[in-house]
Formats: structure tokens, sequence, C-alpha cells
């Protein structure tokens, strides 16, 4: 079974794992009621960061700009510009054995494409989820659904994996951002 966290909460990934490698990384939402004319297109992505806390290159934000990491480690399966539909609205994969040594974590966030342009904010978000499923027997591990505290962000850093002593280690961080993906990214160490 699941372990679901709220915000702030941390939890072993591979220690209690044995073997585990290959994760699925799920993020989910549904849009309130919204009549503003445009699409709803929340866009997930994955940022490699060093010790830092920044990205070491511009590649190491992994996006639907730049789908595959250059080590194989970090996987975006693609673009969902609706957000309809049951289950994960996008999908990371992970492969934990490919992660370079120079990485210490993966976050994981999720932007509203042109929200600015389209009145759009996570106020109007509803039902957002991170899951992370063992791609090997599709279990699924750790859960944290977001709840609805938000209200002028435009961007969330959701959740993040990183190394601690040899191990992984989950971190609910549930963190908004105004500005959307720009201020995402000056926040990595991106430059847009």
């Amino acid at each position: 079974m699941a372990i679901s966290l709220q915000k702030g909460q941390k939890v072993d990934l591979t220690k209690g794992n044995a073997g585990l490698t290959k994760l699925h990384i799920g993020l989910g939402w549904d849009t309130n009621k919204y009549d503003g004319g445009a699409d709803f297109d929340l866009d997930a992505a994955a940022f490699l960061l060093g010790e830092s806390g920044k990205v070491q290159s511009e590649a190491d934000f992994v996006f639907y700009g730049n789908l595959e990491h250059s080590s194989g480690s970090v996987k975006h399966t693609g673009d969902n510009l609706t957000g309809e539909g049951e289950g994960d609205d996008e999908v990371i994969k992970i492969d934990l054995s490919k992660v370079p040594a120079n990485i210490a974590k993966i976050d994981f966030t999720v932007t509203i494409y042109d929200a600015e342009a389209r009145s759009q904010n996570f106020g109007m978000v509803s039902n957002s989820f991170i899951r992370v499923v063992n791609d090997a027997n599709n279990t699924e591990l750790i859960r944290y659904d977001l709840g609805e505290d938000y209200s002028v962000e435009t961007a969330v850093v959701v959740a993040e994996i990183y190394r601690h002593g040899g191990e992984w280690k989950f971190n609910a961080i549930g963190s908004g951002f105004a500005g959307g993906l720009k201020a995402l990214c000056g926040n990595f160490g991106v430059n847009v």
C-alpha cells in the first residue's frame, strides 16, 4: 500500500525497496469550473540539480521541449494539452541507476502554460497529486495530494527525490510561485 504524505514530509524511497531503480512519476490534476475561453494546459517538468540546488546546464531541465536528459536517467513521456481523463496527466520516468553522480536531487514541478495571458492560476486547479510507482511491478509507493491552498500561483514545486546516505528519499514540497515557468527556471538557474 502506498504511503500518503502531507506537505513537508520526507520518506525513504530506496531503503526498504531493494533493487528499486525504475520509477514512474505520475502527476495529475483537474481544473475547476473555468470559462475563460482558453484551454487549461498544465506542464510537468523535472530539474536535475547539483548540491547547489541549481542546474549545471540547460540540459538538466527536462520538460515538453526537452523530453530526455542526456544520461537517459529522466524521460518526460509527452505534453498533455488538456489534462482531461482520469489518472496521471503527465508522466516522468526515472532510472535511478543512470542518474549522474553530480546530480544531488531531482525536483518535479507543474506550471500553467501561458497563465498570465489566459488569466489562469493554481487556485483554479483541484485534485492535484504526484505519485511514485515502481515501474517493475506497477506498485504505487508514495502519493502526495497537494490540496487546494493556492491562489495567484502559476507554478508549483510539487516534490523532489534526493540522495541521502547512499539511498534516495522523497520530499513532499508543494511550494507555489507567482511568475510561472520563468520564475521557476530562474529559481533553478535556467535562463529563459
